[in-house]
This record gives C-alpha cells, sequence and structure tokens, in this order.
C-alpha cells in the first residue's frame, strides 16, 4: 500500500535521480559521441547507456545500504523504540540541511571535478574546475570500459539519508520501492537524454546546474525532511 510517506519519499528519490542525471553532460555526453563517432548501431548504444547506468546506480545503492544498515541498527535501541520515528525524521532533514551547505560550499568554492571533452571524433575525461584552462597532456581517452568504470565510481549520496529512514522502520517494500524507483529513473533519465542527442535535439542548457548538483539534492532531501517533520508526511 503506498502510504503518503512512501510516496512522498518515492517523488524525492525520483527527483533527486532526474536533476542528478540530468544537470551532467558526463552522464550523457559521451554516449551520444562515441556513438556518432564509431557508427554504434542504436542497439550497441542504448545497452551501453542501460550497463553504465545501472553500474551508476549500483554503487548509489551500495553506499545507500549503509544507511539502512544505520537505520535497522537504530531501530533495535530499546529506548529508542517509541520515537525512532521523530528520531529518522529529523535526522533526514539534519542530512539534507547538512548536504545542501556542503553543495554551495562547493559550489562556490569551485572544487576540482570530473568532466568530459570531445575532440574531433574522441571523447577525454580529465580533472578541473569550473572556467580552467586543461592541457591535452592531462586528459584521458574514454573507451567504453572507463566508461563503465567512472559510473561505477560515481555514486549518488543523497539516497543514504532515504534509505536509512526506511532502515529505521524496518520497512523492506520501502526500501525495494525507493531502490526501483531511483533506479528506474535514473536509468530512463540517462537513456532520453542519450536519444535525444543521437536524433540531433537539444536539451536544455545543464553547464550551469551541472556545478550546483549536490545543493540540489541537498534542497530535495530537505524539502522532503520538512514534510516529514512538520507536516506529517
Amino acid at each position: 500500500m503506498m502510504t503518503s510517506t512512501l510516496i512522498a519519499l518515492a517523488f524525492t528519490a525520483i527527483t533527486i535521480s532526474f536533476f542528478h542525471t540530468a544537470s551532467g553532460p558526463d552522464h550523457y555526453l559521451p554516449f551520444i559521441v562515441l556513438s556518432r563517432s564509431r557508427k554504434w548501431s542504436m542497439m550497441k548504444t542504448v545497452f551501453l547507456t542501460i550497463t553504465c547506468g545501472l553500474g551508476h546506480v549500483l554503487s548509489s545503492v551500495i553506499l545507500g545500504l549503509a544507511g539502512l544498515f544505520l537505520g535497522w541498527q537504530l531501530n533495535k535501541v530499546s529506548w529508542l523504540q517509541d520515537v525512532r520515528g521523530n528520531v529518522s525524521s529529523w535526522a533526514l532533514l539534519a542530512f539534507g540541511v547538512i548536504y545542501l551547505i556542503y553543495g554551495l560550499r562547493q559550489a562556490f568554492l569551485n572544487k576540482p571535478h570530473k568532466h568530459f571533452d570531445v575532440m574531433e571524433e574522441e571523447v577525454y575525461v580529465y580533472t578541473h574546475k569550473h572556467g580552467e584552462i586543461v592541457m591535452p597532456g592531462n586528459k584521458v581517452k574514454v573507451t567504453p570500459l572507463v566508461l563503465f568504470a567512472i559510473f561505477v565510481m560515481g555514486p549518488s549520496e543523497p539516497l543514504i539519508p532515504l534509505l536509512f529512514y526506511s532502515g529505521t522502520k524496518r520497512s523492506v517494500p520501502e526500501v525495494v520501492v525507493l531502490i526501483s524507483v531511483f533506479t528506474i529513473s535514473t536509468v530512463l533519465t540517462m537513456l532520453g537524454m542519450v536519444l535525444l542527442g543521437v536524433y540531433g535535439y537539444s536539451f536544455f542548457k545543464t553547464d550551469k546546474l551541472e556545478r550546483y548538483v549536490h545543493a540540489i539534492g541537498g534542497a530535495v532531501v530537505t524539502i522532503c525532511g520538512i514534510g516529514m517533520v512538520f507536516l506529517g508526511w
């Protein structure tokens, strides 16, 4: 049964996965360029996009299981049995606020981050700051295997508090729903952006959003936490 709480958590997971994926060109640009330059079939393009998307989600889920484990352990503390709902809701809100502040700080300080560059018919990955000029020697050529490794090593951290919240209630259905909607939303967003690019359609400009992706994730979790604590979601 879909309760208001589960609906709110699922909507939060979908929103986070969508913005996390759509705001970063690195989630789809390499597939578009490589598909065109190497003349991949549509089936191969879709297969590699889905495979890398699932690898990306897997790393997020593994990281999120840490939150689930913490919530599961909190559930066993006897004196918290009657108040764990409030504790987990406040913890969700606190995590959201902390992650929002962290995201804004990262954007303000302009920390180095991974990026892709297109040179003729090849794609290269490198670390840089926004506005920084990167020398060709600091770039690594992207192959399908390298692309998969990059996605596996780039999880979405906001999944942690959502699974933590469900873990405190020992709610297996909630955990299954959250992981499922997060997975489906992430893969479909990646695939949609890739197909749009392959067929020559432009989407919205994501360069500016990319810098604030962590802040956006924190803001979404914060809103969910506010709903849990003050609005009875």
